[in-house]
């Protein structure tokens, strides 16, 4: 893979940027929604791994006002991404504090995790820290969604994808991969999709 070939702005992120969003991301979770119906108006979210914040502006101009987004990552979100019903924890997601924090603005109808590790080129470590992180996210999932509530996680495939969503059918009425078309060709990232918390 030629190394400048993320940093020449491709399709999705030009059109991101001239729709205000901070990073083509967006147009994962805009795909996901509208094949699966994950958004609805007064819905509590939480976006874990949320910076520099397309999941959370796309959340937001979904719900119209009405609601709530907590977001949450280590790094801040774009200076851009703002709302009334909108709160930003600055944290790591293992930290048991920011755990409790989120909890107490739950229950929540979705959850969605974008995260990714810092990546090392070496394929092996990177799905390992990718599962990770899906395993975390699920664990977030179980504890802080509605009954009913969906959940969303990107994952590195070749990872423990199978066993995750064996997890996920365990959790949810539904579970299944999906890999949008705005994912680069050359990227092995793909999404879990669970439905319908049990």
């Amino acid at each position: 893979m030629a190394a400048n070939s993320y940093e020449k702005p491709d399709y999705w992120s030009r059109k991101a940027f001239s729709e205000g969003y901070p990073a083509r991301s967006v147009y994962k979770l805009k795909e996901i929604d509208e094949k699966f119906g994950m958004i609805r108006k007064n819905y509590r979210v939480l976006d874990l791994g949320a910076s520099p914040g397309s999941w959370t502006v796309f959340v937001l101009r979904a719900l119209d006002g009405s609601g709530h987004v907590t977001s949450v990552d280590l790094n801040p979100l774009a200076k851009n991404v703002k709302g009334e019903n909108l709160t930003f924890i600055q944290g790591d997601l293992y930290d048991a504090d920011v755990r409790r924090q989120a909890m107490e603005l739950g229950p929540y109808d979705l959850v969605v995790c974008d995260a990714a590790p810092p990546t090392t080129g070496n394929r092996v470590v990177d799905t390992a820290r990718s599962t990770g992180l899906v395993e975390l996210a699920v664990y977030y999932a179980q504890t802080m969604l509605k009954a009913g509530g969906n959940f969303a996680v990107k994952v590195f495939q070749g990872g423990d994808q199978q066993a995750l969503l064996k997890t996920m059918r365990g959790m949810f009425s539904s579970a299944k991969g999906f890999k949008p078309e705005a994912c680069r060709s050359e990227s092995f990232e793909t999404y879990l999709v669970g439905l319908g918390k049990k």
